[in-house]
């Protein structure tokens, strides 16, 4: 049986929440706002502002993954690669939009 996804206490805009992350997307987030000197609650109501302006159709804890996974694809593409998996390419701040290949 698989263990729990455990729930992280965050500040949100000034209003404490609770999000359902794995552990590899939690430690991710966290350097995510280390190298960009900020906490970790000030990333997230970043996230969060910017996912309910564009009309978030999930919820908090799949924005804060999709931001993990468009970080990875940025940093992918900016060190040459073509995407997660070889056979995906980031789109313009979103996450990769699968092509197929002949083969």
């Amino acid at each position: 049986m698989s263990e729990a996804i455990p729930k992280r206490s965050v500040i949100v805009a000034g209003h404490r929440t609770s999000v359902s992350l794995e552990e590899p997307f939690w430690a991710r987030l966290k350097e995510i706002a280390r190298q960009r000197n900020m906490s970790i609650n000030d990333l997230v109501t970043e996230i969060d502002a910017s996912e309910t302006a564009t009309g978030r159709p999930g919820n908090l804890s799949s924005a804060l993954r999709l931001h993990v996974l468009a970080d990875l694809e940025r940093r992918l593409a900016s060190a040459g690669g073509s995407g997660i998996g070889g056979g995906s390419t980031p789109t313009a701040g979103g996450p990769a939009v699968a092509r197929e290949t002949t083969g």
